[in-house]
């Protein structure tokens, strides 16, 4: 993995899941600025996912590769699917599903990075 582009997607992903938790709190829907702030952070997390393919395919590490594959796969879908149903729920809970798809999105790039860097 690339240090540097774990680090951008992580903090990007923190970044999206505190300004939803924010609108949450203060009882407001989702707006165009969370939905441009999920768009930044599911790119990043595209390129991340070829990137991370990539390097999988290509290391002589002792990597788990079911184990990398799955996180990295997971890591992608659920923004797009935490930012469909923000768009679809009507409540103040719409932002909060997208917070908690933005915060678990940043453990799952946490814990990618941990299993490149220990190879388990």
């Amino acid at each position: 993995m690339i240090t540097w582009l774990a680090w951008t997607t992580g903090l990007l992903s923190l970044a999206v899941g505190l300004a939803a938790l924010v609108a949450t709190a203060r009882g407001r829907r989702i707006d165009d600025a969370q939905l441009l702030g999920s768009a930044l952070l599911e790119v990043a997390l595209v390129v991340q996912g070829v990137v991370g393919a990539v390097l999988l395919a290509r290391t002589d590490r002792a990597v788990e590769g079911a184990l990398f594959a799955s996180y990295l796969l997971t890591s992608v879908l659920v923004v797009p699917l935490g930012a469909f149903w923000a768009v679809g729920e009507r409540s103040r809970w719409g932002t909060g599903v997208l917070a908690v798809a933005a915060l678990s999105t940043g453990a799952l790039v946490l814990r990618l990075e941990q299993i490149w860097s220990t190879g388990a």
